[in-house]
């Protein structure tokens, strides 16, 4: 067996073989018009037979193998140790004379590079760059000899264990003793300008513009930082940005190996590295290879004379994946702007397919995925002057940020392009129900209708229930198929979405004429404290309740406090009540909340995520908190003491209006809002609680079939069939026949997904579109949000970001990437609430305004940029975020 080949030898089937910067390398070899300095590769395997099987090597790697990311200082003693006991070891004669035979072959007293290449680097889904070692400027075999020992020793620098630990701790299964490392031996180029290159923009992430970073002398000191360099954006032909830098340091070689730092000549520092003609000559380079890879790449290169080399290339792996072109999507009109669907549904984690899927199909509207997360198209309603301004009004009343964003788009002029006819509509979007236009208020006013609208949905419910039972196999699933079309009917219902709209407008009316009249801002955040119909702000209450319930036993607390403390205890907890006085009632009383509530959960748009209902143990630290924090009756107390604030504050508002020019008027103007906005404003969390309803009982069903999948031996899981399309599974019911590999790749798959951070506005060129919050009445070093619940506070930062984990005090302020309803029994416990993702009317800002608590949404790395234990003062008025100590 053969552990050395040339570079020409190897391609992207041989990883395993050479790792990914080896097989990178021997793939660019094969490309046409990219020159890549000759070399060889010594193998993984290689590494196994003389580093694994080394035995002292062996006992350093099971010792390490036992440490966890917080052992760091043992991880630094054992990673020494072993680089140790690395570079001690004698390459075997076989493998040596192997070696200094591609030497001789090449030029053995020509300079070289000697770089490390893990199979666990440069891949298409993980980078790991720059976690081992390179050495440039190698001359004779004794030293190339000794680099390539060096290299295998850097598999376990501190920074490299370290590294592999946290990628595995959030999904990537990279094992201390599984990784392997092969070793590049290249000949050195010299050039007189180096730099990388990125065929994706990676600030903007657009796909069609290409970004290069240049500078004097060896590359490696740009990778590694140590020197400045010019940047230069470049779109099919033409540059359309430079930025150049001073230039004052360089990095050379020495003749007799090694490098040296060398100062630039003053009358060169500031001179442009590449010229044009370079510059557009490597951007072709950059399309060639990206065009072979087939995806976005993070390109190495050197000019010599008018040569450029190419001396790496690996993928991109941290830009945001494009969503799927919409069917039917007029292409010819520009390219297609995406809206994140998670940012308003405030859930932003990624999906799992049958999750996915679900959700498509109780959309209105096609809704494209990407990175495991749904988006809406809406670039043919940019382009459509009768739907143009009430799309973005439409969503920046839910979102300022995504208007701000629409309106980026619209002044830059380059994304959307108009009809010839600038009446013509561009699309149609099917069997949606009336357009958002028809919603602005309902023409009479009748309270009645949101209890109609409830009972209504309740009644179907019911009827649902109690029909799926009666069904199995693709009876079941053709039924949910259908059924799951009826919350799209629901929300057309002009009384539904009409209530919605009427309620948001009234708020809006209020606030703006308040505004005006007296100048008082944001007055219908108190006035819509403790409305009725909330089913959202009604389950955190009706969880105090159940507080009260158990409070009076001790023993069932002690009880509670050691489950929530013992995972092998939680899932049979309520049976474990009765042993207890008292037991029977606290059990019937948990019962009674997961009968209305149950089908809730973070992330419950995903019908895959595991409801309340499944595990009701989720709910054990939430009670426990409110037993700990609140009084007998604070759930009855907390409402009335809303209600009567919002009266307090309509009966001021009248009395102040009454006293101005036309008073009784304005005053009766406002009573009439303030009406609409007190009977309507709850039913907005109703059609939410509706849905996720339908897909508990959708998801029993399911897995019901799923079981019985099991024991017929298609899968190994019932959850396995998470990891399916709806579609799919109705044909894997219907069959009883998959290529199992299907799961096993879309689990690597959703590990993946689950590390990415979804852009709230993107194009299909890949560019991510961003909004700014108005930065008015603030200081420069406050945090931006947007106002959403009236308000300043002083307290606590709490940074939660697992709601099973939460542990608050009263008159803590919460920090937290988003809320959904599951979050809701934690606002009684807190004073404010700051959030990463979220608008006016998203479920954590409308439950902020009903419980009364200052709140502001859409603070960009709120969890990093405000510290666990903080005080801070939130401004939920004005819209920031100040760090007080």
């Amino acid at each position: 067996m053969s552990y050395v080949l040339g570079l020409h030898e190897i391609d992207q089937t041989r990883l395993a073989e050479f790792g990914g910067k080896g097989a990178n390398l021997g793939e660019l070899t094969r490309i046409n018009g990219v020159q890549v300095p000759d070399g060889f590769c010594v193998s993984t395997e290689a590494f196994n037979q003389v580093v694994y099987g080394n035995p002292s090597v062996q006992a350093l790697l099971s010792q390490l193998s036992l440490l966890t990311i917080e052992d760091r200082g043992k991880i630094a003693e054992r990673s020494a140790e072993l680089r140790s006991a690395i570079e001690s070891i004698q390459i075997p004669q076989d493998l040596r004379d192997e070696i200094v035979k591609s030497l001789v072959r090449l030029g053995e007293q020509d300079a070289y590079a000697v770089r490390s290449s893990a199979t666990a680097e440069d891949l298409p889904t993980a980078s790991f760059a720059g976690q081992q070692d390179t050495y440039l400027n190698c001359i004779g075999k004794e030293a190339i000899l000794q680099h390539i020992v060096k290299c295998w020793a850097s598999l376990f620098t501190e920074r490299a264990v370290m590294y592999r630990l946290q990628t595995n701790a959030s999904a990537l299964q990279v094992d201390q003793q599984q990784v392997q490392l092969a070793v590049i031996v290249q000949k050195m180029i010299f050039p007189a300008v180096s730099g990388i290159m990125f065929t994706a923009d990676p600030v903007t992430a657009n796909r069609k513009v290409l970004s290069i970073d240049a500078s004097f002398g060896l590359g490696e000191a740009l990778v590694s930082g140590l020197v400045n360099a010019d940047n230069y954006k470049v779109r099919s032909g033409q540059i359309i940005g430079k930025k150049l830098s001073i230039k004052k340091l360089a990095i050379a070689a020495l003749k007799e190996g090694g490098t040296k730092e060398e100062r630039i000549a003053p009358e060169k520092q500031r001179s442009q590295a590449l010229s044009d003609e370079h510059i557009v000559q490597l951007e072709c380079i950059g399309r060639t290879i990206e065009a072979h890879f087939g995806r976005p790449q993070d390109i190495e290169w050197c000019l010599v004379e008018d040569q450029f080399y190419v001396v790496q290339s690996r993928p991109i792996t941290t830009l945001y994946p494009i969503p799927e072109a919409n069917n039917g999507a007029n292409t010819e009109q520009g390219p297609r702007i995406y809206v994140s669907v998670g940012h308003q549904q405030m859930m932003t984690d990624a999906m799992k397919p049958l999750g996915l899927s679900v959700w498509q199909l109780s959309s209105g509207r096609p809704m494209p995925q990407a990175g495991g997360r749904l988006f809406v198209d809406v670039a043919d309603d940019l382009a459509s002057p009768t739907r143009r301004d009430v799309i973005i009004n439409v969503l920046g009343k839910f979102n300022p940020l995504i208007k701000d964003a629409l309106t980026t788009i619209l002044e830059r002029g380059d994304l959307i392009h108009l009809p010839p006819d600038s009446q013509q509509v561009v699309s149609d979007q099917g069997n949606q129900g009336p357009s958002y236009a028809d919603y602005q208020t309902l023409k009479e006013f009748d309270p009645a209708i949101v209890s109609e609208l409830i009972d209504h949905s309740q009644t179907q419910i019911a009827a649902l229930q109690q029909t799926i039972q009666g069904l199995s196999g693709t009876d079941v699933v053709e039924f949910i198929e259908n059924d799951i079309q009826q919350p799209r009917r629901s929300m057309a219902n002009p009384q539904s979405f009409g209530v919605i709209m009427t309620g948001m407008n009234a708020s809006t009316w209020i606030n703006e004429h308040i505004q005006n009249w007296l100048g008082d801002k944001n007055v219908a955040d108190t006035l819509t404290q403790s409305v009725p119909h909330n089913v959202t702000s009604e389950m955190g209450l009706a969880l105090l309740d159940v507080a009260d319930v158990i409070r009076p036993y001790p023993v069932i607390i002690a009880y509670l406090q050691q489950v929530s403390l013992s995972p092998e205890k939680q899932p049979g907890f309520l049976d474990g009540l009765v042993q207890f006085d008292g037991g029977q009632e606290v059990r019937k009383a948990i019962e009674a909340f997961l009968t209305k509530y149950g089908m809730r959960c973070v992330g419950e748009i995903d019908i895959t995520k595991t409801r309340w209902s499944e595990k009701p143990a989720i709910l054990i630290p939430l009670l426990l908190g409110n037993i700990k924090n609140f009084g007998p009756g604070a759930g009855k107390q907390k409402f009335e003491q809303g209600r009567q604030e919002a009266l307090r504050k309509e009966q001021e508002l009248m009395e102040r209006l009454r006293q101005l020019p036309d008073g009784e008027q304005k005053a009766s103007e406002t009573k009439r809002m303030i009406d609409l906005v007190r009977n309507f404003a709850g039913y907005r969390e109703y059609p939410k609680y509706d849905i996720v309803s339908r897909y508990a009982i959708y998801k029993q069903a399911l897995l019901n079939e799923a079981e019985q999948l099991v024991k017929a031996g298609v899968i190994h899981d019932k959850e396995d069939i998470y990891y399916l399309r709806f579609e799919e599974l109705r044909d894997v019911v219907r069959t009883h026949k998959l290529d199992y590999s299907i799961i096993r790749e879309r689990k690597d798959e959703y590990k993946r997904f689950e590390k990415l951070t979804p852009p709230l506005i993107m194009t299909s060129d890949g560019e991510v579109i961003t909004g700014q919050h108005n930065r008015e009445n603030m200081s420069a070093d406050a945090i931006a949000g947007l106002a959403v619940s009236s308000g300043t506070v002083e307290g606590r930062a709490r940074v939660i970001l697992d709601l099973e984990n939460a542990d608050l005090e009263p008159g803590d302020i919460l920090i937290t990437s988003f809320t959904d309803p599951s979050w809701t029994p934690l606002f009684v416990s807190i004073k404010g609430l700051v959030t990463e993702v979220g608008g006016l009317m998203t479920h954590g800002a409308v439950i902020a305004r009903e419980y009364g608590l200052p709140a502001i949404v859409g603070v960009d790395n709120a969890t990093k940029l405000i510290k666990d234990g903080q005080r801070i003062r939130l401004n939920g008025t004005e819209g920031y975020v100040e760090i007080l100590s």
